[in-house]
């Protein structure tokens, strides 16, 4: 994929409302974000089946589990994955960049209408960024595109109802 073979400019440019970090170690990772940055509280979800279902890696069925933990940092939500079971884009990160920056999102995952969400699919695709892996978390849905040789980074849509996950805990936790 080259921006020589992107199709016309979007009319407005595409919102971005996360940024996530792949880790070995999300605790770890809690910890230096908020003692170096001031990051958090963080609400902290382990995704497993059933709760986190219909998952595909590039096309295929496939289970896997993760630590997911999310923060508000002005108007960008911050999100920080660690794989735990399970093939998965965030373990093939791992494996081939190490811990870091792993995707772009915009998530809009407080309505019921797809619209918005199929409109950033279709542009993707006339990119020809495929989708790398999918699934649902409740009534959300969420997609990864292949856009790493342009961005340098992957990029994720969320769209769906919002009854995410069950909360686990929070970092740090209340005392």
């Amino acid at each position: 994929m080259s921006l020589a073979a992107a199709p016309a400019r979007p009319a407005e440019p595409v919102q971005i409302n996360q940024i996530a970090f792949v880790v070995r170690d999300v605790d770890d990772t809690l910890e230096n974000f908020t003692c170096t940055l001031g990051w958090g509280p963080w609400n902290v979800y382990e995704l497993e089946p059933p709760e986190l279902h219909d998952t595909y890696v590039r096309g295929v069925p496939t289970d896997f589990t993760m630590i997911l933990a999310m923060t508000q940092v002005g108007p960008i939500e911050v999100e920080v994955i660690q794989p735990l079971e399970g093939p998965s884009i965030y373990r093939e990160w791992l494996d081939d960049h190490g811990e870091g920056l792993h995707h772009l999102a915009v998530v809009q995952s407080h309505t019921s209408d797809f619209e918005d969400d199929e409109a950033t699919r279709a542009h993707f695709e006339k990119l020809g960024a495929p989708v790398l892996m999918e699934g649902r978390i409740g009534g959300s849905h969420f997609w990864y595109f292949d856009t790493q040789p342009v961005l340098k980074a992957v990029f994720e849509t969320v769209a769906g109802r919002a009854d995410g996950p069950k909360l686990t805990r929070v970092y740090p936790s209340e005392r």
